[in-house]
């Protein structure tokens, strides 16, 4: 047998298959998987994290907590609260809640508490408060009323007054810490040259603003996380838990000082995270 007649006694066989194979394939492409066109679902956004500083402090203080969050994936700002009163601190802080999209996490330190306390209510996009060594104040309630609730707070004689003149003509006493007492008062678990530098930094609050009373509190209507500060010279440690017990907040304590969030950045930002998983 010649080699033509071998070809023509495999070319038929051979021809059949490889269409056979080519239109399997093109079948098989054109069908694909039962998913194939079908977009897939979005990752779900986290929600964002507002965080609003207190007295004597200012937005730098959350620089470790907004490490941990970001590297965890959420959006973060870091609220400037301007600290001229508590009515319209919380008005300033309600304009900047109502142009984020989605859902919030709205934490406060300190005085910052009651500011968030204030600004939540009726904003429909927070959705947890979480209270950070800070007040949580009710109705009428002023951040000086509940720093004398209980003993315990050596704050009034670590404070220097400064008089200045409103916009309006009207006078009013801005508060600092006298910067030799603020390490051992606000932060006495800061690195001494760290605490240094945050007294020179500070940001005064006014006698009006530690003053004023609360308004409705959001946290009687949204769910709130509550970190006490069990080595706090500022907010007694009684005080902390008196609030965070009444606003039924999940209540974490931990040693350390008013300047908690510098100090143990990790610890707050594990309760934001908490707080923050809760959200759907």
């Amino acid at each position: 047998m010649n080699h033509r007649s071998l070809y023509g006694r495999f070319r038929a066989p051979l021809s059949i298959m490889a269409t056979t194979t080519v239109a399997a394939a093109l079948l098989a492409a054109s069908i694909g998987p039962a998913s194939a066109g079908k977009p897939s679902a979005p990752p779900q956004r986290k929600p964002t994290v507002v965080l609003v500083h207190g007295a004597f402090a200012d937005s730098t203080s959350w620089n470790g907590v907004v490490k941990k969050l970001q590297r965890e994936g959420y959006p973060v700002v870091a609220a400037a609260n301007p600290l001229r009163g508590l009515s319209s601190d919380a008005a300033y802080l309600k304009h900047l809640l109502a142009s984020i999209d989605g859902p919030v996490v709205l934490a406060g330190h300190s005085y910052g508490g009651s500011v968030i306390t204030d600004a939540a209510h009726g904003a429909g996009n927070v959705k947890a408060l979480v209270y950070v060594a800070a007040f949580i104040p009710d109705k009428g309630e002023s951040a000086l009323s509940l720093s004398e609730k209980f003993p315990g707070s050596t704050l009034g004689s670590a404070l220097r007054p400064v008089p200045i003149a409103l916009p309006d003509g009207s006078e009013e006493t801005d508060y600092y810490i006298d910067q030799a007492e603020f390490h051992h008062q606000f932060a006495a678990d800061v690195p001494e040259n760290t605490a240094d530098l945050m007294a020179v930094t500070q940001r005064p609050v006014t006698a009006s603003a530690l003053g004023e009373g609360a308004s409705e509190p959001a946290w009687k209507t949204i769910p709130s996380w509550a970190l006490v500060a069990t080595e706090d010279l500022n907010i007694p440690v009684r005080t902390q838990i008196f609030m965070a017990e009444r606003a039924r907040s999940h209540i974490t304590e931990v040693r350390a000082s008013h300047a908690v969030s510098v100090s143990h950045p990790d610890a707050v930002a594990d309760i934001i995270e908490k707080a923050a998983r809760t959200v759907g």
